[in-house]
């Protein structure tokens, strides 16, 4: 997988730095999602290009497109049953039809009316969605928010079947940054280039929550 990337430093100056946002590296087809696994279902998603074997449809699976929210999740792999980091490029179209399912995992009465609806609206849906404060490099938090969407059910089996276009292991990437981290300093670490992903339909927006465009 082709990745590009950048100094820590130079990136951050280009970011917002409050707000909720959607921050990643895409281009006009797909987007870069990461996870975090054990070896065993990190080598059979290389192997095979999408998840099988000892993966589990029977469970929510989280994606995150901040890669360094994912090191803050995983402990830069180093965390048990997260030794291995995937980045996982899918369409865009996928990712916007995963956005457009989503429910907030906590209530928000400014988007769901009572409890019962948004109650409701969780049972109707195969994709949860979160924002969480955003981290430095060290693991301290951001004022800025990440986004971090769980899937299940049909929206899963879609998007292992239909939405992942490549899976690359960064394994070797992610030591070898948190090992100049450890060494140099913020100054060296380079990261994968992610900047703010727009969503055009205000009222994808709106229910999102996102920062940015006005929804009014």
């Amino acid at each position: 997988m082709n990745i590009n990337h950048e100094k820590y430093t130079i990136q951050e100056n280009k970011l917002p730095s409050t707000g909720k946002h959607i921050i990643g590296q895409y281009d006009d087809e797909s987007i870069i999602v990461y996870q975090a696994y054990n070896s065993k279902i990190a080598n059979y998603a290389v192997a095979h290009q999408t998840f099988g074997g000892s993966f589990s449809f029977n469970r929510m699976t989280w994606i995150k497109p901040n890669f360094l929210w994912m090191m803050y999740r995983a402990g830069w792999a180093s965390k048990e049953n997260q030794e291995r980091i995937l980045a996982i490029r899918i369409k865009k179209e996928g990712f916007i039809e995963i956005l457009e399912e989503a429910v907030h995992s906590t209530f928000k009465p400014n988007i769901y009316s009572t409890h019962e609806a948004w109650k409701e609206a969780m049972n109707h849906s195969n994709v949860r969605l979160q924002w969480d404060p955003a981290h430095d490099p060290y693991g301290e938090k951001k004022d800025r928010k990440a986004i971090q969407l769980g899937l299940k059910g049909s929206t899963l089996e879609k998007f292992c079947q239909e939405w992942i276009l490549e899976i690359s292991d960064i394994t070797d990437f992610v030591k070898a940054e948190k090992l100049k981290l450890d060494t140099n300093g913020i100054e060296e670490l380079t990261v994968p280039v992610e900047r703010t992903f727009e969503v055009q339909s205000l009222p994808l927006n709106k229910k999102l929550e996102m920062s940015g465009l006005e929804t009014e």
